[in-house]
């Protein structure tokens, strides 16, 4: 733990750093004085700093550093980054060490990037809010009150919950890992809006799936790696992240089966596929170049710079590139209703429809075959109750009765109206 404390400006630094030199010798110091004016001590092949050297002080401030030395030496000198003082704990502390925590949790696989991201946000709104030198105890209902009537004024209902809750989170930890004595009051007001709110504010934004009709227009108008990714997005329901990871040894396109656990959650996946959808993705990897990253070559699918679809930001790959495909469906649908006089149709884009909502389409229609355990099988859904841990397998039957009703769905009437569906 690195102490940055600055000494303010004297009128002779050389002078000072001998003086003070010579006192660490007299008196035998374990510290040594540093040429930026601050006591020091170099523990596992690393400068730590203790405080600053004071000019007028008689000790030159030794007497406060050898404090701070014995406080934190045991943990440095072990490896471990030592504790702030519990009776000066700042949000800045709270937040570094909240921060560590979740940086250990995603290094080590146990928490994604984009997760630590959000909470690398929130923290940064929580010290921008209550000032980095505040003394985190002394905070209290009516400063959480303040900080939520300023988050509601630029969040919908479902940012604000989940900022409350990261907020809230911060300073639950921050207790339970001794920073703060007590745990901190955030008062009546400092409250995830009610949940008939946040369903309010889903349902005003529309649906947020497509429907056979929209799906076929994306079809139609995607290039040749776009339309793999839709089919197999409404095959089995894959996300972003599923399709920008998915490895080229899951597929095995002779059998129709995608095997593959979801990267997300680690639940096992076997997805019957459609002709269709291994004919679409056939016709991607006869295209397919060799990546130039060498994280890309085991995978599915690349861009077209020959790298990773994959990217751990809310500014994801391909979801841009779907919002590009989408806003060129809507210009060219405008402009044929123009040509014929017609007021246009309804936008293909709208605020939350992304490529994700094809995930929604098939979780909508593949709930209709009342067979939830094959749904959340296939989708790679955390199922809580004790019935899974005895479940070892779900029958094959039951993934493609579900894949099939999906593809009739899309397809006008199934296999015997126009689609291949699954062969068996």
């Amino acid at each position: 733990m690195r102490h940055n404390s600055t000494t303010r400006p004297v009128a002779d630094k050389a002078a000072t750093l001998k003086a003070a030199r010579k006192f660490k010798q007299r008196e035998k110091l374990p510290l040594l004085v540093h040429a930026s004016l601050r006591w020091a001590r170099k523990i596992n092949q690393r400068l730590e700093y203790f405080g600053p050297v004071d000019p007028t002080a008689p000790d030159f401030g030794s007497s406060a550093a050898m404090a701070e030395y014995h406080r934190v030496a045991d943990a440095l000198q072990a490896g471990r980054r030592p504790r702030p003082k519990t009776d000066g704990v700042t949000v800045a502390d709270v937040a570094n060490e909240f921060l560590n925590w979740k940086r250990e949790l995603r290094d080590n696989g146990e928490l994604s990037p984009r997760s630590f991201i959000d909470h690398q946000r929130t923290c940064a709104i929580v010290v921008a809010a209550f000032g980095r030198d505040r003394i985190a105890a002394d905070l209290a209902p009516d400063d959480f009150a303040k900080l939520r009537k300023s988050l509601a004024k630029t969040r919908g209902a479902i940012a604000l919950s989940n900022e409350v809750q990261r907020t809230r989170s911060i300073f639950k930890f921050s207790y339970e890992a001794g920073l703060l004595d007590r745990p901190l009051r955030f008062g009546p007001q400092f409250k995830r809006p009610q949940a008939k709110v946040i369903r309010a504010h889903r349902h005003a934004g529309g649906l947020r799936m497509f429907e056979a009709d929209e799906i076929h227009a994306l079809l139609n108008a995607a290039g040749v790696q776009m339309r793999a990714m839709i089919l197999l997005a409404i095959n089995g329901g894959l996300g972003n992240s599923d399709l920008s990871l998915m490895p080229l040894e899951a597929l095995d396109l002779d059998g129709r089966w995608l095997d593959w656990p979801r990267p997300k959650t680690a639940i096992p996946r076997r997805i019957p596929l459609w002709s269709e959808t291994v004919d679409a993705i056939r016709e991607w990897l006869d295209k397919r170049k060799q990546p130039k990253v060498e994280c890309a070559e085991p995978l599915v699918f690349v861009t077209k710079r020959g790298g990773s679809w994959h990217k751990d930001t809310p500014d994801n790959p391909l979801s841009n590139e779907f919002a590009k495909l989408q806003d060129a469906i809507d210009r060219a649908a405008a402009k044929e209703a123009k040509e014929r006089g017609e007021h246009p149709p309804p936008k293909m884009r709208r605020r939350g429809r992304g490529f994700y909502s094809l995930r929604h389409s098939f979780a909508t229609v593949a709930g209709e075959t009342l067979d939830q355990i094959a749904v959340d099988g296939i989708m790679g859904h955390v199922d809580a109750s004790m019935a899974v841990r005895y479940r070892e397998r779900i029958g094959d039957d039951r993934l493609r009765a579900v894949v099939e009703h999906v593809h009739a769905w899309l397809f006008s009437g199934g296999a015997d109206a126009g689609g291949k569906g699954v062969e068996r």
